[in-house]
């Protein structure tokens, strides 16, 4: 056997699918096994690598062993010459394994290679060629020198920017997305230690591969794509904490005993700023808009007030305006929220919803309240257009200065253009339409002949029609495309376009690309994430509190009616706090493919008496697709017997 792949999945079945795809195609002329080790996903992983790719060696874990040792696993019991480590979230080109191979055969000092990286978005990745992580190199890493000079031998070794990302030079430590290795390398410097969970694993293993005196080189001469960041989240404070502690645990097991006290006390600085820096960030991400129209809607509410008063021989309290008109705003926020005035991509209609709704709110309430403390309905009236003119002229203003989630006419309508067979172009139209709002759609030929008058261009043009058509995404098909031929071209199309790139694998259901190094891949999956929209959980979530609320104060009434009282009280409190909803699927076996929310009390079609898997799974994709609150409310008030379980 030449080569063993090994490739350790943690819940990302769609990315997975894809990279072996790429991996059978690049194994046709190298003798080659593929391993999978699976870390316990609940995604479908698993059974989708027994249906559809019956030739790998599956290890299902029973529990998430980690990076290392899941590796580990397979390479003891695998037969290669060479031992490539593959992250799942990567594609290779057809001829890769042939080249890489070759290069080790030829250079006997090589232990390790990796290769020529791509994002999603064709951009190159610096972390295909890095230097080793010395105390100067980390500091240089963490307080930002390296991304200041990254063409410096002295600050940018931690990517080695000063080498030519287009030539084959020796480097210090490789990628574990791609880690070539040799057997007899292995067997001398030993597998990747275990100490390390996730993350710096690779520089250990680079490490030890130099020290037993071979060289690990960086290969361009085939490219991979990475869709970094999709079996964690990058920008995690949890991925901070990991990391970094990764890093200590390196530098305590290679470095002098000072060096290692150095390497650690920066690190640990490195931790607790980084740290810092992502709950801030996030927190003002979160909190900055919500913060800002709070605050300029109530200035404009004591504005109406001030010129009310001018205008209407009239004196309002000022104590009473300093309460009233704080929680006017503050009902229009919340309204706004549960409306999703803040989901992305921004909705106008929704802040008008939002601030009818508010308004109504306020009213109602106004009217109940004593004579003595209403003020004014006209203010309210008025307060409501200020307050609405002043939602949607801060969103315009961030659709001016091109803030990203917040551009009002690329995010309504996407301009695509699919690369492939007309047949396949129509079926990745099928799942566009159903995922996206569609302002334009080209077909462009994969080859560079026109033989069909329905292609609006061919693949020589690709690049001056994602221009002169303003293209925000290119859906490439690979039934009729390379992966090669895919990742020249993702390659070949200016950053400056900022376009996005989708892949369609034959005969499935999604489209599966990245948009940065720095978000987690994006799927388009047909038909069946209408339940975890952004707005349809917050709805499902507050229907969950009310019903739970309402059920709390007439729960004496409903206690004598329930077939398991104590279970009533018991999922009323799991319901209020979280851990359960109201109504969840009925999962099978089959049903592993849904949509991710909270276990019900109750299930889709719990009473009906035909309950075959078959209808089961139908019921549960269209509850999935069709999502309505008002779904929710039916289901309770058919079942209010069995609000038990």
């Amino acid at each position: 056997m030449k080569l063993t792949v090994v490739i350790v999945n943690y819940n990302v079945e769609h990315f997975l699918e894809q990279c072996l795809l790429s991996v059978r195609q690049a194994s046709q002329n190298v003798a080659t096994e593929v391993y999978v080790v699976d870390n316990i996903s609940i995604d479908g992983s698993v059974e989708m690598v027994k249906e559809k790719f019956p030739e790998v060696i599956l290890i299902e874990n029973k529990q998430n062993v980690g990076f290392s040792k899941a590796n580990n696993q397979a390479i003891r019991a695998s037969k290669g010459e060479y031992v490539l480590l593959l992250n799942p979230d990567t594609v290779v080109e057809e001829d890769t394994f042939e080249k890489v191979v070759d290069f080790m055969d030829e250079h006997e000092d090589a232990g390790g290679l990796g290769v020529k990286m791509i994002d999603g978005k064709g951009v190159f990745l610096p972390e295909s060629k890095r230097g080793l992580p010395t105390p100067s190199v980390a500091f240089y890493k963490i307080f930002g020198l390296s991304s200041l000079f990254p063409k410096s031998k002295k600050f940018g070794r931690y990517h080695l920017g000063y080498l030519d990302k287009d030539e084959i030079n020796e480097v210090e430590v490789l990628s574990g997305a791609f880690m070539l290795m040799r057997r007899k390398t292995l067997d001398e410097v030993g597998l990747l230690d275990e100490d390390f969970f996730m993350y710096g694993e690779d520089i250990d293993l680079s490490y030890r591969i130099i020290l037993g005196g071979y060289k690990n080189y960086y290969f361009p001469e085939t490219k991979i794509i990475h869709y970094k960041g999709e079996s964690t989240k990058k920008s995690s404070v949890n991925y901070v904490f990991v990391f970094y502690n990764a890093m200590i645990i390196f530098a305590k097991k290679h470095f002098s005993s000072s060096h290692a006290n150095t390497f650690s006390f920066l690190i640990k600085i490195a931790i607790y700023f980084r740290a810092s820096i992502a709950i801030l960030n996030r927190i003002v991400k979160k909190l900055s808009l919500p913060f800002f129209d709070y605050t300029l809607s109530v200035v404009l509410l004591f504005v109406v007030a001030h010129f009310y008063q001018e205008f209407k021989p009239i004196e309002f309290k000022q104590s009473l305006l300093n309460i009233a008109l704080p929680v006017y705003g503050l009902i229009w926020l919340l309204s706004m929220f549960f409306m999703g005035g803040y989901d992305k991509p921004v909705k106008l209609l929704r802040i008008l919803k939002g601030g009818a709704i508010g308004t109504a709110v306020i009213l109602m309430v106004y009217g109940l309240l004593p004579k003595t403390v209403q003020f004014s309905r006209l203010v309210i009236v008025i307060g409501f257009l200020t307050t609405v003119l002043s939602y949607l002229g801060t969103r315009g203003m961030l659709h001016l200065f091109k803030v990203k989630g917040f551009d009002l006419s690329a995010e309504a309508k996407k301009r695509f253009v699919i690369v492939g067979s007309v047949e396949e172009a129509d079926r990745v139209k099928t799942i566009l339409e159903q995922t996206s709002n569609i302002g334009y759609l080209a077909n462009v030929s994969p080859t560079n002949q026109n033989p069909n008058a329905q292609y609006d261009g061919i693949i020589n043009q690709l690049e001056d029609f994602i221009h002169i058509n303003k293209i925000n995404e290119v859906v490439f098909c690979a039934k009729d495309m390379t992966a090669q031929q895919i990742i020249h071209q993702m390659s070949n199309v200016s950053v400056e376009e900022n376009v996005d790139f989708k892949i369609a694998q034959p005969n499935s259901l999604f489209l599966i690309g990245s948009n940065s190094i720095h978000t987690s891949g994006d799927i388009y999956l047909l038909d069946l994430n209408n339940i975890t929209k952004p707005e349809n959980v917050r709805n499902k979530r507050v229907f969950d509190i009310l019903l739970s609320l309402l059920l709390f104060f007439i729960l004496p009434l409903f206690v004598l009616i329930q077939k398991k009282p104590i279970a009533f009280i018991l999922n009323c409190f799991q319901v209020f706090i979280g851990r359960k909803t109201w109504v969840g699927f009925n999962v099978t076996g089959e049903d592993l493919k849904l949509p991710k929310i909270k276990e019900g009390v109750l299930k889709i079609t719990t009473r009906e008496k035909e309950q075959t898997p078959e209808r089961l799974y139908k019921l549960n994709m269209i509850y999935a697709k069709d999502y309505n609150v008002s779904t929710d409310f039916k289901i309770v008030i058919e079942n209010l017997r069995f609000l038990g379980g």
